[in-house]
């Protein structure tokens, strides 16, 4: 995996609140992880909890996981319990392993201790698919601790059915590192049969990680191919959503007769603000080499008046 993209991805896990800890060497059955939950109700009218886990490592620092949550995913806690004032009790299970966790709520915020107990079956089961969670991973932290990787399996709900969607993919060589990802980014047999669908047969999870990342889906895809740039490559997709170059500004600026542009003028335009009302006011006014390089140099001296 290229350095960009293991930026992108540690960086996409800060925005979504997910610090991932893999572990290393032997997984022992019934591994055991202890420490602290909180939890904030995200809104009266949502059905998702925010929920997150603290645990201390061996070398006393801090390892913290969350994400938003079901309540349908969560044995033993229902909405009206979160929104009012008591002890709760309540687990996550998933196929990995089970989160159980007790304490209380008041008015919406809630805190307590967790214990997870892994699923060593589920071990055996991903390791006769080719995933082997008693192996290092290219993620691994200062605290090697195998039981994380699973912990961490079942708040992402990484599952079999996910390994086996994957494989029936054909990505080549996948590892475990590559089912987090697909977990974490929503990547699946479907997502990449819609970007072969829409020109891209040869995309490996670096690439399908990125498009996710990115915004960049078989349909848009399909609409900017059709609007001229039937050579793009995935890097000038991804530069276009970067700066949001949509297909209704890429239509409206071929509307007012600029043709035949190149990923990096579009960008340009858009990145300064140059759209069809701007173009036309500039018509308007008299001008008659409406060039990407005039138009740009028309909008930054009329933000210097």
């Amino acid at each position: 995996m290229s350095q960009n993209i293991q930026i992108l991805i540690r960086s996409a896990f800060g925005l979504a609140f997910i610090v991932l800890v893999f572990g290393s060497y032997v997984v022992v059955a019934q591994t055991t992880v202890t420490g602290d939950w909180k939890a904030n109700v995200k809104s009266e009218n949502s059905g998702k909890i925010y929920l997150s886990f603290e645990r201390r490592t061996e070398k006393g620092g801090k390892n913290q996981m969350g994400s938003s949550y079901e309540y349908s995913a969560l044995q033993g806690l229902t909405r009206e319990q979160a929104a009012a004032s008591g002890a709760v009790k309540f687990s996550l299970v998933r196929e990995a392993g089970t989160i159980d966790c007790e304490g209380s709520f008041q008015n919406g915020k809630g805190a307590g201790t967790f214990r997870f107990t892994a699923n060593p079956n589920f071990v055996s089961a991903m390791k006769s698919r080719g995933f082997d969670f008693e192996k290092s991973s290219k993620f691994d932290d200062n605290d090697n601790e195998p039981e994380n990787r699973l912990f961490a399996a079942t708040t992402l709900n990484v599952t079999t059915a996910l390994a086996d969607d994957l494989l029936s993919a054909n990505l080549g060589k996948l590892d475990v590192d590559d089912l987090f990802k697909a977990a974490i980014f929503k990547v699946d047999s479907k997502f990449m049969k819609e970007m072969k669908a829409s020109g891209f047969p040869n995309l490996d999870m670096e690439d399908l990680v990125k498009a996710r990342i990115f915004k960049v889906d078989g349909n848009y895809v399909r609409q900017v191919r059709e609007m001229g740039f039937k050579d793009a490559d995935m890097e000038s997709f991804t530069k276009l959503r970067i700066f949001k170059v949509t297909p209704e500004f890429i239509k409206e600026i071929q509307d007012e007769g600029l043709a035949n542009l190149s990923i990096e003028q579009l960008v340009q335009l858009r990145i300064f603000k140059v759209d069809g009302e701007f173009i036309r006011q500039a018509k308007t006014n008299g001008s008659q080499s409406l060039t990407v390089e005039n138009l740009v140099q028309m909008r930054i001296m009329g933000k210097r008046k």
